[in-house]
């Protein structure tokens, strides 16, 4: 039985894991939930498992849950209640699911406390994955990944060295606007950008997947998680995603992971790990499925890549940059404030100004990601 902190429960993820968790009742047990601000499935998560604290971010929303709830469980609020949650001493493993960098201080304060933690967020390893992982190593925990991606290829690396690595292969579906023109991007909608062709998930991560700024991002992850440089991590086009990862080894072999998409399979083996416990939630038919294929993702088209790649391999505060003001474009692009090629020009100018801090402090990394914030907001503001 392994005792889960889940933070970010009702976003996708997070209802992901309550599945999970339901699916193994004598192998996942929730001691800890937190929300942003849903109120309502907070409490219908709460009452269906027990846990012995909640937390929300807005007092006034905690206030309203513990006189729902009564004196059971403890409820608590803002990033003080994240804190608490991440380090409450029964816990085994912290998930942290919440969508940007509010994960980031949850997640050293859950290492520090020996805990180990399984990522959903990005941004975690985007902006201090030096830090975190440094910190695991200190403090003798495991950083477990829960993106499909990394998951498959810690699935395929099975203990491996990096040593052993040519090449990690990230896949990406394309998003729904693979075969799209550039000519055409400057009308896509955001309705359009929504229709993901594989996955169901948060509008913030899907808009990421139609400009391949999520396929970005997961190679700063990947370098970090895996301990390999920026040129050993690659992203091929695999529109069918049943591929998930690959790892090219140094003697030509590659080894995938294959499986119909579906989060509750990377989510479990990181609450179970590393035991494979049966499930019959995911079924993969080969047959049916018939054809896979791969090509290359087009530069000129999603500039995102090239952005990520130059984020990581120059490293310091820039990838914290790149993270930030890919947040602020995609809020922006949302609000209907700039078109959809809009996201990666603005991002390339928030890059351009920044000047980067090699080897800089948390507090310093977290400065730049208030800089690009700042920054790529104030240049949204005159469009």
């Amino acid at each position: 039985m392994k005792n889960v902190v889940l933070l970010g429960s009702t976003g996708s993820i997070g209802t992901s894991t309550i599945k999970v968790a339901e699916d193994l009742p004598d192998q996942v047990r929730l001691i800890g939930l937190a929300a942003g601000n849903n109120v309502e499935r907070l409490i219908e998560q709460t009452r269906k498992h027990q846990p012995s604290v909640i937390s929300i971010n807005d007092p006034e929303k905690a206030a309203q849950l513990a006189a729902v709830l009564g004196s059971q469980p403890k409820v608590l609020s803002g990033s003080a209640g994240l804190l608490e949650l991440a380090t409450m001493p029964e816990a085994d493993i912290v998930l942290i699911a919440i969508v940007g960098t509010a994960g980031l201080q949850p997640a050293l304060a859950a290492i520090r406390a020996g805990k180990d933690i399984a990522i959903a967020s990005k941004e975690i390893l985007v902006m201090a994955g030096e830090t975190v992982m440094s910190e695991a190593r200190k403090y003798g925990v495991r950083v477990l990944a829960v993106d499909s991606e990394h998951s498959a290829i810690f699935q395929c690396l099975d203990g491996k060295p990096s040593s052993s690595v040519r090449r990690l292969w990230l896949t990406a579906s394309g998003g729904p606007f693979r075969t799209t023109p550039k000519s055409e991007f400057a009308s896509i909608t955001v309705e359009r950008a929504l229709k993901h062709p594989s996955w169901v998930m948060g509008r913030k991560i899907t808009i990421d997947s139609a400009t391949l700024f999520n396929k970005g991002l997961e190679m700063i992850e990947a370098r970090w998680l895996f301990d390999v440089e920026m040129a050993r991590v690659a992203v091929t086009v695999h529109p069918q995603s049943i591929v998930h990862s690959m790892v090219e080894f140094v003697d030509g072999s590659l080894l995938a992971q294959l499986s119909t998409p579906d989060m509750c399979l990377p989510i479990q083996y990181a609450l179970t790990y590393p035991e494979r416990v049966p499930s019959q939630r995911v079924q993969t038919d080969l047959a049916r499925l018939g054809n896979l294929t791969f090509e290359e993702p087009d530069p000129e088209r999603f500039p995102a890549l090239k952005l990520a790649r130059q984020a990581g391999e120059e490293g310091g505060t820039l990838p914290a940059v790149l993270n930030a003001a890919n947040e602020v474009a995609v809020d922006a692009f949302i609000g209907r404030k700039i078109d959809f090629p809009g996201i990666s020009e603005l991002v390339t100018h928030v890059m351009g100004r920044h000047e980067n801090v090699r080897q800089p402090t948390l507090d310093q990394i977290l400065q730049a990601d208030a800089w690009a914030r700042a920054t790529a907001s104030a240049a949204v503001a005159p469009r």
